[in-house]
């Protein structure tokens, strides 16, 4: 049976039938995403000089802020995920996944355009690596995937066991019009 539900596409709200299938979907992208942030979060929360390591192998930063972004983005990576595993403000959280994965996108495309041989620190690790064109190929298909993850909850947002009023399935029951008395 197909629900309606309203989403912002390109800034026009529009009406997008659900279905029991777009919200299985979303469950599972959702968890999907949400366990990419929570384990590379962690990793990188836990091993806090390897995260400045990694971090200052971009050669991007000014050194004044290596630290800080390096000390602030496994939080920030974290919150998503649990954002995202509690289902409150699933599409602002998405978007603002997919704004986090399209500068990691960048940054990476960036290490490749300049030449530079090192290890992403996505999942632990960082610095300097010896990495070819194929390897940096996968980290942004890798991205690209999860940016898709993203996309899919900013416009079906609605899941099973979404704390959030906006993240959970409407109900499939139709209201009943009021009784004339």
């Amino acid at each position: 049976m197909l629900q309606g539900e309203q989403a912002c596409l390109f800034g026009s709200v529009v009406d997008v039938p659900t279905s029991k299938w777009i919200t299985t979907v979303s469950f599972l992208a959702r968890f999907g995403l949400a366990a990419v942030w929570l384990i590379s979060g962690w990793i990188k929360f836990i091993d806090p000089a390897q995260t400045v390591v990694a971090v200052r192998a971009y050669q991007l930063l000014p050194e004044d802020l290596v630290r800080p972004v390096a000390y602030t983005l496994p939080m920030l990576e974290i919150a998503l995920g649990l954002f995202l595993v509690i289902g409150l403000g699933v599409r602002v959280t998405a978007v603002v996944s997919g704004l986090a994965l399209m500068v990691l996108i960048g940054v990476i495309i960036s290490v490749w355009a300049r030449g530079l041989s090192i290890d992403c620190g996505c999942f632990g690790g960082g610095g300097a690596a010896d990495v070819n064109g194929w390897d940096y190929s996968k980290e942004i298909a890798r991205d690209i995937g999860f940016l898709a993850l993203a996309v899919w909850l900013a416009v079906f947002p609605r899941s099973p066991f979404s704390l959030g009023p906006r993240s959970r399935p409407t109900s499939s029951v139709p209201v009943q019009p009021a009784m004339a008395e």
